[in-house]
């Protein structure tokens, strides 16, 4: 009947097929996942054609093939959107990947995925925001992207489950404190596609400020050691989208550094460029992320 796109908490845009509700296997199946855009192309699968489906292991409805002797010609073709069906920002397919993604940082469908990975200890290290608090967060929307987190009062916080004015206290605590992390740990905890720990380190050594990153084509980006052209178009795709633009300037307005600390730069050391580092066991004085 038709075709519907669903964003996950990654971003990932995926295509279901709305059945006629048919009985298959005891069960009414009126939904089917189908992948992505290619698997679509592959099944030569129109909006109004029948088609032959099975529940993949017994649980998951599947398409198997378009019943091509029933089309009438009144079939539509689909196409993936530009935009994000849920927020409106860009969506994005890189080189090399199957699957389309809402890049924008503001989106409500991946919130939850965006703001405990900005939180984590390597990224932004605001050890007192986890699930529980982030998911009260969310559902009362007092926080609609990682920016909020600035703007948060004790009373917001404190009026929370399981919250008190000394919990809330020391939540804001850690999240004053997470503006003065090095650049490296901001873009990290931006969540772009593919960028990792060492990328954003990389990234924040390179260019040296978040405005200048921002400013940064596919062809420069392409042109760093390790960063291919995947990566390159999936950071540069990050910053097309105007929301994104637009929480670049509320971190930078809330005090959130956004330049490099030149004395903390990490892996500025060469003697350890090209190894690899195995810790195992315990440390008597670190914690394995510091070390």
């Amino acid at each position: 009947n038709d075709i519907v796109v669903q964003v996950g908490r990654t971003g990932a845009l995926t295509p279901v097929a709305m059945l006629e509700p048919v009985q298959l296997g005891g069960v009414t199946v009126s939904r089917s996942t189908l992948h992505n855009e290619d698997e679509i192309a592959r099944l030569g699968l129109r909006i109004g054609d029948w088609v032959l489906i099975e529940r993949g292991g017994d649980v998951i409805p599947k398409v198997l093939k378009v019943v091509e002797s029933k089309r009438t010609g009144k079939e539509k073709k689909f196409r993936m959107p530009a935009v994000c069906p849920v927020c409106g920002g860009r969506a994005s397919r890189p080189e090399g990947e199957a699957v389309f993604r809402c890049v924008a940082a503001y989106c409500p469908a991946q919130l939850i995925g965006r703001l405990l990975p900005f939180a984590y200890r390597r990224a932004m290290r605001v050890e007192g925001l986890g699930f529980a608090l982030v998911d009260q967060l969310i559902d009362k929307q007092v926080v609609k992207d990682v920016a909020d987190l600035y703007s948060l009062k004790v009373d917001a916080l404190a009026s929370l489950e399981r919250m008190a004015e000394k919990s809330a206290s020391n939540v804001l605590a850690q999240i004053e404190a997470s503006k003065s992390r090095d650049l490296w740990h901001l873009i990290y905890g931006l969540g772009i596609r593919h960028v990792g720990e060492r990328t954003a380190a990389i990234l924040a050594r390179h260019f040296g400020s978040l405005q200048r990153l921002a400013e940064a084509q596919v062809e420069e980006l392409d042109e760093i050691h390790e960063i291919g052209l995947t990566m390159a178009q999936s950071i540069r795709d990050w910053f097309n989208d105007p929301g994104n633009k637009r929480l670049c300037g509320r971190l930078r307005a809330a005090g959130v550094r956004t330049e490099a600390e030149q004395q903390s730069r990490p892996s500025a050391d060469d003697r350890f460029a090209g190894k690899i580092f195995v810790l195992t066991g315990t440390l008597p004085s670190l914690a394995r992320d510091e070390a």
